[in-house]
């Protein structure tokens, strides 16, 4: 036997082993790609041994299980909780709305990096779990993990919706019209996407000649937010018997303002005045939001709550913003660049008994001994080393893709302007929305911070790799 044969030999139980291609065009292994993802979007839940908690998760359950409407949480989240299996089991509404994310990661590998196959796509996932807050939201019984979601449904919906094929469309219409319904922010996000889509379209009318511009759908993203308030309407008429978008903006408004100083402001100049009971307790206001809207014994509480405090809330805002509008947008502002540069994986998770047990045990009261024995109920985490890490990459992620913008404009290439501009429109979107209604938190940019590394892993990494190899082959 030759020297050859003998390594022919001893390749040969590696060649068996080699794994098939399995590129994304192919429905079977698009389908696999779909149920692969679930367990690795799915890791840190199943590290936990319980899905996730936040301190609103038992508002939710309370509303979805209970029907028992609560004006700060999202209906369609609560209903979506009930029907997805909550009250069997948490874990089937996780693996719900992780399907629901597997399934718009793989649409968008197909659209923009068809050449994938199913082991690149696994691969880049389980890396993002880990360099990322993905899994932490996947994971979670809320519907941050969503807000993401929304940004992939209507930049598919708007530019390749021809590729995705009319099935694969419909259900991306779906998931993103849930998407869009299932927080207040992805509401404003949703429209905000589809909006900007619109201007897009009409720029196109000047442009595209000159710059060689992609075409973009404007009534499918459109379309695609109208669904989702009607998600919202019906929801929280099947709760309240009356149709409203929601009951809850003037009040979390009116706490960021209060935040921001502009309510002591106003009670200082109209203070006496009978018609606003907040003048008998301005001198016990809170500096920060937080404390106001969530302490218990707050002057918002005081004030009866939401429902108490709704009018008031929402008529001292309009006041603030007639009288003060450059002060308002000057806050405004300022929020927003606050909340684009923070973003902390983990803000908020931490033992919650002392909020939850109450909904857990009239409702889910079988899951309570699974619940209790999670790693997060026994303090387990340890956030600071792993935002080393995730912070980390979120800021190198948006470098490159504002390196990556800049280097598109030189090149005049704007087709490949076109994505990284959406996702960095998409990133100031939901910081303007959310500094603007509630003020800056680390969750609120951390739940979409993986896009940007997401959509460069897809979509560049390939292209360097290919660039790489040419040069070392042509110089050989």
């Amino acid at each position: 036997m030759t020297a050859e044969d003998r390594a022919a030999v001893a390749r040969e139980p590696f060649t068996a082993l080699r794994l098939p291609v399995a590129p994304l065009s192919s429905p079977l292994y698009e389908a696999a790609a779909v149920m692969a993802l679930c367990p690795v979007l799915l890791v840190i839940a199943i590290w936990n041994g319980f899905p996730i908690t936040f301190f609103d998760t038992g508002a939710y359950i309370l509303q979805g299980m209970g029907h028992v409407f609560v004006p700060e949480r999202g209906a369609v989240y609560s209903f979506f909780l009930n029907y997805a299996g909550g009250e069997t089991s948490l874990w089937w509404v996780v693996i719900a709305q992780s399907l629901l994310t597997s399934f718009v990661l793989v649409q968008f590998a197909r659209a923009e990096a068809r050449e994938t196959s199913l082991w690149n796509l696994l691969g880049l996932v389980a890396a993002l779990s880990f360099l990322t807050g993905i899994a932490w939201y996947a994971g979670q019984l809320e519907p941050d993990i969503f807000a993401g979601v929304t940004v992939l449904c209507v930049w598919l919906l708007a530019f390749r919706l021809k590729e995705m094929g009319i099935a694969r469309a419909f259900f991306v219409f779906l998931i993103g019209a849930f998407a869009i319904a299932s927080h207040p922010s992805h509401f404003g996000l949703g429209a905000g996407l589809a909006g900007a889509v619109v201007l897009y379209r009409l720029a196109l009318v000047f442009w595209q000649k000159r710059l060689d511009l992609p075409r973009a759908n404007a009534w499918a993203p459109m379309a695609c937010f109208a669904c989702g308030l009607s998600l919202v309407l019906v929801a929280n008429y099947a709760l309240t018997q009356q149709v409203f978008v929601s009951r809850s903006g003037p009040v979390f408004v009116f706490a960021r303002m209060l935040q921001d100083g502009l309510v002591k402001r106003f009670l200082a100049e109209e203070c006496p005045d009978p018609q606003y009971k907040l003048c008998k307790f301005r001198n016990e206001l809170p500096k920060n939001a937080d404390a106001y809207l969530w302490e218990t014994h707050s002057v918002f509480t005081k004030l009866g709550r939401f429902e108490g405090s709704e009018v008031e809330s929402d008529r001292v805002v309009n006041e603030i913003l007639k009288r003060y509008p450059f002060a308002v947008t000057v806050a405004v502002f300022k929020n927003a660049a606050v909340q684009f540069g923070y973003f902390l994986t983990g803000d908020g998770i931490e033992p919650q008994e002392w909020v939850l047990n109450a909904e857990f045990e009239r409702f889910i009261p079988h899951q309570m001994r699974a619940y209790t024995s999670a790693r997060q109920q026994r303090a387990d985490f340890h956030f600071l080393p792993l935002n080393i890490v995730h912070v980390s990459v979120a800021i190198l992620s948006q470098l490159a893709l504002g390196w990556l913008l800049l280097v598109d404009i030189r090149r005049r290439d704007w087709r490949a302007l076109i994505l990284p501009a959406f996702v960095f429109v998409a990133l100031m979107g939901n910081a303007l929305i959310c500094g603007a209604l509630s003020g800056p938190h680390g969750r609120y940019q951390s739940r979409l911070i993986w896009l940007p590394t997401f959509v460069l892993a897809l979509t560049v990494a390939p292209k360097l790799e290919f660039s790489l190899r040419r040069a070392v082959e042509s110089g050989t």
